[in-house]
This record gives structure tokens, C-alpha cells and sequence, in this order.
């Protein structure tokens, strides 16, 4: 992706945060906007991008409620522990999985704020998109995304990601986002692709 400081790709991001703003409020008084991709396709680090641009904006990582046992599980902890008190104009206060530990125990606070982001693999299932305000993929071939992570996660966790990526692969090919989303925008240079106008 660009540098951060790159100034066309801060206006770019400058202009999707205000249309984010504008947009109706989709969980009580919260814009919730879903960033999601393949494992590798940039996510993460668009979404920190997007909440600089947007003054702050907290963003809820998926990885924070997934664990080894349960890669695509955690609807029901998603939306006891993080949405309804979003939904209420409360703060979501919870503890994050340790992927090292494989125990729940980093305390984690979102605030309610005017755009929340969500980010991770499947922020834009089914189960969601009726409390999306707007959802976002990240355009990265799976295989590309795939390499893009083993390279940065190291041979050790190659086992891991053999075992995630089917995983993966077996939940979009039954809920995909990619064809509800809003915003596509490249995972190789972080800028938009294609909008379908919401």
C-alpha cells in the first residue's frame, strides 16, 4: 500500500469518512462500516487508515472474538459483548482472545462514537448487514492475500494458515460479502476501486 502520508490517497480517505459521516445512523446512534477481505488482503491497516481519517473512530477486530476452535463462531459474542451496548449508546467493554494463550483476557473498550469500524474475515456476513451502515472489501485474490500473510507471519504458522484458509475459504463460498459491498478498494495500493453508491 502507499505511505500514510501519501496526499492523494488522505484525500481519498478525507472523502469516504465524510460520506461515512453522512450516512444514517444503522445501530442506535452508531455508523457501524464493516472492512472485510481475505486474511491478508490489508485489512487491518486500511482500517486504521480510514479511523485516522475519521478523527479516531474505534475499530472492533474480529480477531478479537475468534478463536482456534471457532475461526467463524463468534456472531453471538460479537453481538452480546460489542453491539447491543453500542446499540444502547453505551461503551462495549470485553476481554480479546490471545492468540498465544488461547484464553479471552486483554481488556478491550469501544466507545460509541458517530462511525464505528468493524474489521476482520466476514465483518460483512449475513448476520450483520442488517446493522451495517456500510460495508467495504478489501480486492486482494485469495492465493495473493494467502502468501501475503505467510510472509508475514513466518514458516511456524504455516500449518495455521493451511487450516484457516480452508476454513475461509469454506465461509464465503456460503455467505460471501464481496457482492454486497458498497466500496471496493485495492488491497495492493489501498485505494477504491468501485462504489456502488450508498
Amino acid at each position: 500500500m502507499p505511505r500514510p502520508d501519501d496526499p492523494s490517497q488522505c484525500d481519498e480517505l478525507d472523502r469516504l469518512a465524510a460520506r461515512l459521516r453522512a450516512l444514517p445512523p444503522s445501530l442506535g446512534p452508531v455508523r457501524l462500516v464493516a472492512v472485510d477481505g481475505h486474511a491478508g488482503s490489508g485489512k487491518t491497516t486500511f482500517a486504521g487508515r480510514l479511523a485516522a481519517a475519521l478523527g479516531g473512530a474505534p475499530v472492533v477486530h474480529l480477531d478479537d472474538l475468534a478463536t482456534h476452535q471457532e475461526f467463524f463462531g463468534w456472531v453471538d459474542r460479537l453481538r452480546s459483548w460489542v453491539l447491543e451496548p453500542l446499540g444502547r449508546g453505551e461503551a462495549a467493554e470485553f476481554r480479546g482472545y490471545d492468540w498465544v494463550a488461547r484464553d479471552f483476557r486483554g481488556a478491550r473498550k469501544i466507545t460509541p462514537a458517530p462511525v464505528v469500524l468493524l474489521e476482520g474475515v466476514g465483518a460483512g456476513r449475513r448476520a450483520l448487514r442488517p446493522v451495517l451502515a456500510a460495508l467495504i472489501w478489501m480486492e486482494l485474490p485469495a492465493a495473493e492475500a494467502r502468501a501475503r500473510g505467510l510472509r508475514r507471519d513466518g514458516p511456524e504458522l504455516a500449518a495455521f494458515w493451511e487450516r484457516w484458509s480452508a476454513a475461509e475459504a469454506a465461509h464465503f463460498a456460503a455467505d460471501p460479502s464481496r457482492p454486497f459491498a458498497q466500496v471496493r478498494v485495492d488491497g495492493r495500493t489501498g485505494r477504491r476501486l468501485a462504489d456502488r453508491g450508498n
